[in-house]
């Protein structure tokens, strides 16, 4: 029996102890709202788990079709006009040092 990586024999001492500290009268009620405690826990949790379901199913109802992705085709450039009179093409020089 291991809880928590807690032993049998680390439970016996925790419960000796706690019975020792809060006494035969009072260990039994701390018991019962210990227990009420983690009982609403694990609603909370299990609340929880059906309102995530209920909205992962609520949208897969409005999108009934997964989307698809296409590629445009690419546009083709038309060919630049140039007019030769007003532009002079570009030539490399070189720098001489003296």
């Amino acid at each position: 029996m291991n809880f928590f990586g807690i032993g049998l024999p680390e439970m016996v001492l925790i419960l000796v102890v706690a019975l020792l500290v809060f006494g035969p009268k009072k260990l039994p009620e701390i018991g019962r709202s210990m227990g009420k405690a983690i009982r609403s826990f694990q609603d909370a949790s299990k609340e929880f788990e059906n309102e995530f379901k209920r909205e992962a199913d609520k949208l897969t109802e409005t999108t009934p079709q997964p989307m698809e992705a296409t590629l445009e085709e690419k546009p083709t450039l038309a060919p630049a006009e140039q007019d030769q009179d007003t532009e002079e093409p570009i030539t490399a020089t070189t720098i001489e040092k003296e």
